[in-house]
């Protein structure tokens, strides 16, 4: 029989979400059983999509807490049990809106997500680092934020999320994103493999079927921002980013030197001809702030890598594509950066008045404010007979 308290219990419940799925438990079906004893002693079962679900504790937390708040309530007996095969079926069924077959969401012309491409000529610029802060900055400003980490040879932003070891639940074929302390949800290829010291040695078409895979078969939800880490230069992945998601926008990472500059300018083109446009260049380790000067309330850079590579890098395509791409930033060296990435705490949360924190903060608030481009959209518009 439903009673007042039951009720209220029952409204506590639709306020938690799967820390993967990011939607209520009570409209995913969670909620086996829930009753309410004359005393105020509630007792539920709960069900997780599978055995060994790597966030139970947390579920058991969240349930806890938000039932045990409810005004009456004396305790909670919780059971944690887990779903049928054909209740994880229907799950997948209702987070793929009954499709056999999913699409990409991103590349769909009613989608609201900003999709950035982060490129790079060649490795070793820290092209994935500036993607997880730049990820994190945007979360902390309130945004759902994704992560792809489209580096299929050398992924590392897992290890730099903290995640590393974390593997993504599946449900049916349908696959989690790995939810992070931050609130980023993250997918890698070195989440899928059996092993994390496993070498992954794909050609062209496995390439493709991975990029694809982790933009289709992943439930992303509502998504303000996805961002992709991909692979430097411009190989197979670059080419089937842009067949896939011709709507991205692409921001490309350099390092000061005329080395790294002259091959950055060769990702931004690739972006270019598959007709997707690039929204600016980041100069990435573009300077080091003298010790010495700082301490004395002096500002002196030490040009370690040389100067006005992201510069160069900018006005060339600028001049190349007939429209703006400006300097997004220019982040400093900064041990505090490299360190986060070694221990999965990235530097815009772990020290975010750093200098190099500083700038990441302000790139992120520039790329989170543009509204999103038209490159890549289906306007919904058939050509007129003429008169």
């Amino acid at each position: 029989m439903s009673t007042p308290l039951l009720e209220q219990v029952r409204t506590a419940l639709g306020t938690v979400n799967d820390p993967e799925i990011k939607r209520p438990i009570t409209d995913l079906g969670m909620v086996e059983s829930l009753d309410v004893d004359p005393a105020g002693a509630v007792r539920l079962t709960v069900l997780l999509t599978v055995a060994g679900c790597p966030l139970k504790d947390t579920i058991n937390r969240d349930v806890n807490a938000a039932v045990r708040a409810v005004p009456g309530v004396t305790d909670v007996d919780l059971t944690l049990g887990v779903m049928t095969a054909e209740q994880r079926a229907g799950l997948k069924e209702l987070l793929s809106d009954g499709k056999a077959q999913r699409d990409i969401p991103f590349a769909q012309p009613g989608s609201l997500t900003k999709v950035y491409a982060v490129a790079s000529g060649k490795g070793g610029v820290g092209k994935s680092s500036v993607t997880v802060n730049l990820a994190l900055a945007m979360a902390g400003q309130g945004l759902k934020v994704g992560v792809v980490d489209a580096d299929i040879y050398g992924h590392s932003v897992p290890a730099m999320l903290g995640v590393a070891d974390t593997r993504p639940t599946q449900v049916e074929d349908l696959i989690m994103p790995v939810p992070t302390e931050s609130g980023v949800s993250v997918i890698s290829i070195g989440m899928l493999k059996p092993r994390r010291d496993q070498v992954v040695a794909w050609r062209g078409p496995m390439l493709d079927r991975a990029l694809v895979q982790m933009l289709s078969d992943v439930y992303w939800g509502d998504l303000d921002v996805l961002l992709l880490d991909l692979p430097p230069g411009t190989g197979d992945v670059a080419i089937s980013l842009g067949q896939h998601l011709p709507n991205a926008e692409v921001v490309v990472v350099t390092t000061p030197q005329e080395a790294a500059a002259e091959v950055a300018e060769r990702a931004g083109t690739m972006a270019s001809m598959m007709h997707q446009r690039v929204v600016g260049v980041i100069e990435n380790m573009s300077y080091l702030p003298c010790p010495h000067c700082a301490a004395s309330g002096e500002e002196h850079r030490l040009e370690v890598f040389g100067a006005g590579g992201g510069a160069r890098v900018a006005q060339t395509l600028s001049r190349r594509f007939g429209y703006d791409v400006p300097v997004l930033g220019e982040v400093p060296l900064d041990m505090s950066l490299r360190e986060g990435g070694d221990t999965g705490e990235p530097i815009v949360g772990s020290d975010p008045a750093s200098p190099a924190a500083a700038v990441l903060l302000s790139i992120a608030g520039a790329l989170a404010g543009r509204g999103r481009g038209l490159a890549g959209m289906q306007l919904g518009l058939t050509p007129a007979g003429r008169l």
